[in-house]
């Protein structure tokens, strides 16, 4: 099948969305084998409140009396089989969106599945090749669970069908939000809709078994469409929360006139990212297409949702890429509202709640804010700055005198200090067990507080502010940039600590947070030290996947990311290797050796990856520190893909600081 071993052919995947939160996702054989796939995974709260209402279509053709089935499922207490795949003979991206091929016989049937942004709809069509016609049986496969949870079936319960024009509404129970199975048939050619409705049991989600999770789910078949299909003809069922949608794709996918594939194909990705999310009260931003523009970014799929920190990581390569600028520039504008005491939300409740709501729990989501606000008002033409400068003053002004979770100034060698072991990006916790406690003084923290204080002294004088106002930024930056220089430098390892003065003393260990210090070219570093930091990191952490999150050679370091949740939290930052970590590594290195091609050796890896592992044309969350670095984690994340595609770009772009 496709060349691969069946268990690996399941670990390949594919995604298209919506623009709204909403997307279709599965495996390339057809296989769900996570509770987050299905044909129509709708926001019922844009761009959260995410509900599989579709889990997949059940395929069949029959060609001269004889049927083949085309869609295998996996149940409990069944086995896989690679004959149950012989009919796939090609799959491919085309324009980024999926294309299956089978072929039965002397026949071809070519499947489509793609989603149009700003409808929360999935086109799924199918066209018949060969030389005799042949009928085409599908049965829909219907849900209505919220994303995190499997179905539990029950002989009392029956979903509602109701004929409605070109389709059916269905109707999971009462209040439920009814949504559509519509079909477009050839010109000329009807179509029936008949046979049995019911439970099937006990699907076998395989990758929430292997993550210690239930993993059992039940669909309700909503009984058989059938189609005949002449030589070349076209069949397209439509999958939509609306009754009204237009009976054909607009459009053939997000196009690129780049002329390397592989740029082309993160472009694409990275606007998968970019989602409306209405703000109470206002109304929609419409493009001039009357598609909603993009409110937020979702940190990733399947289950993420907008996170402060991992939006304004991404958010400058995002606009990049998409060349969505005006609504990028919007939703750093947008977040401003959201700071409270100094600080930007963490996260915003799954459920969709109000945005207020959000989780305040983080130290860098708000310096990564103001490193953004920096990239984009670039990237813009200026002007931001002077719309969210006051916001930014705020958020001096609170982390000097203190905010929550005991980040405050140390007035005895002006770094930030964190008195709560949770609030870096290396976060992860299971019940009370920190599993990557970094209190005291996290280097990257440091070395983003300095960034945001040269930048406001920057700041500061290009908008005439008072001049006491000036020399208090002035004299913070001073203070910070000496006791940096001072405090972090590891002689013994020839790098930066990556932390001091926590509960458990300073950390010496070897870990990649270093590498956002040297990619800050107003870093305290010498330039031997910069160099130092990136031959290390270079030689002890990167691989071709992203940079491990701590040594090999460290007795806490952890080779695999696999188990249950107390063994995958452990190992998220213990080794496990990040993707995003190669945008800051290739600019520390351009500052170091100014050398395009050189830099490019270690972004070049992801071109294979892009396409031939995990999420056919994204780039998952992490991989395995050790080889062969599995991909693991959400299977397309907005750091990842904006952080490789800005470091690519980088490569071919790159002017050291001053002109060159």
């Amino acid at each position: 099948m496709l060349g691969q071993p069946l268990d690996l052919a399941l670990t390949r995947e594919w995604l298209v969305t919506d623009g709204l939160g909403g997307y279709a996702s599965g495996t390339v054989p057809g296989v769900n084998t996570r509770r987050y796939h299905g044909l129509l995974v709708a926001p019922l709260a844009p761009p959260l409140g995410r509900h599989v209402l579709l889990s997949k279509l059940e395929e069949t053709l029959r060609i001269e009396g004889h049927d083949y089935s085309l869609s295998p499922s996996e149940f409990e207490g069944s086995q896989l089989h690679p004959r149950m795949f012989s009919h796939l003979s090609g799959f491919a991206l085309e324009a980024g969106l999926p294309v299956w091929r089978y072929t039965v016989g002397a026949s071809t049937l070519e499947k489509r599945v793609r989603m149009e942004r700003g409808r929360t709809a999935t086109y799924v069509s199918y066209r018949l090749d060969g030389p005799t016609s042949a009928t085409l049986t599908l049965t829909p496969l219907c849900s209505f669970r919220e994303f995190h949870h499997e179905t539990v079936g029950s002989d009392d319960w029956h979903f509602r069908t109701i004929p409605t024009e070109g389709g059916v509404e269905i109707r999971a129970y009462a209040g439920a939000t009814p949504y559509f199975v519509l079909v477009h048939a050839p010109p000329g050619r009807d179509w029936r809709f008949a046979g049995q409705q019911g439970w099937w049991w006990h699907f076998l989600h395989r990758e929430e078994r292997s993550r210690g999770q239930d993993f059992l789910d039940d669909a309700y078949a909503m009984g058989q469409i059938e189609c005949e299909l002449h030589p070349g003809e076209v069949l397209t069922v439509v999958a939509a929360l609306e009754r009204d949608v237009p009976p054909l794709p607009l459009g053939e996918g997000v196009s690129s006139s780049e002329e390397d594939p592989f740029v082309a194909q993160l472009r694409r990705a990275a606007h998968q990212f970019l989602v409306a999310r209405p703000i109470p009260g206002e109304p929609v931003a419409i493009d001039g297409q009357s598609v909603p523009q993009a409110g937020t970014v979702l940190a990733g799929y399947h289950w993420f949702g907008d996170w402060g920190r991992d939006t304004f990581i991404a958010l400058p390569g995002l606009a990049r890429a998409t060349g969505r600028l005006d609504e990028c520039r919007a939703i750093a504008r947008s977040f401003a509202r959201y700071v409270d005491r100094g600080m930007l939300p963490n996260r915003f409740p799954d459920t969709g709640a109000p945005l207020g709501d959000g989780d305040y729990n983080t130290v860098d989501a708000t310096l990564w804010y103001i490193h953004a606000v920096a990239q984009l008002d670039r990237l813009t033409g200026g002007g931001l700055v002077q719309e969210v400068y006051a916001t930014l003053a705020e958020i001096i002004d609170w982390h000097i005198t203190g905010t929550r979770f005991g980040i405050v100034v140390d007035l005895t060698d002006g770094l930030l200090r964190v008195e709560n072991p949770q609030l870096t990006w290396m976060d992860a916790k299971v019940g009370g067990w920190d599993c990557t406690p970094r209190d005291g003084k996290p280097v990257e923290i440091q070395a983003l507080w300095h960034h945001a204080l040269v930048l406001m002294e920057v700041w500061a004088q290009m908008l005439n502010r008072p001049v006491h106002e000036l020399r208090r930024y002035n004299t913070l930056r001073v203070q910070a940039a000496e006791s940096f220089e001072e405090r972090f430098w590891y002689a013994a390892g020839g790098y930066l600590y990556d932390s001091l003065d926590g509960s458990q003393g300073h950390d010496a260990g070897l870990r990649p947070n270093q590498i956002i210090a040297a990619a800050l070219s107003d870093s305290p570093l010498t330039t031997e030290q910069r160099k130092s930091v990136v031959d290390v990191v270079a030689a002890r952490l990167w691989t071709p996947r992203g940079l491990r999150t701590l040594d090999q050679a460290d007795e806490r370091y952890r080779g695999r990311y696999d188990g249950d949740v107390w063994s995958r939290d452990g190992s998220y930052h213990q080794g496990t290797v990040w993707p995003w970590l190669i945008g800051p590594f290739v600019d520390a290195h351009l500052l170091v050796y100014g050398d395009k091609s050189m830099a490019r050796r270690y972004v070049e890896p992801f071109r294979q990856q892009l396409m031939a592992e995990g999420c056919v044309g994204s780039i998952n969350e992490i991989f395995d520190g050790d080889s062969p670095h599995t991909p693991r984690g959400s299977v397309a994340q907005a750091w990842s893909v904006s952080e490789v595609f800005r470091a690519w770009m980088a490569t071919a772009e790159y002017t050291p600081p001053g002109g060159a």
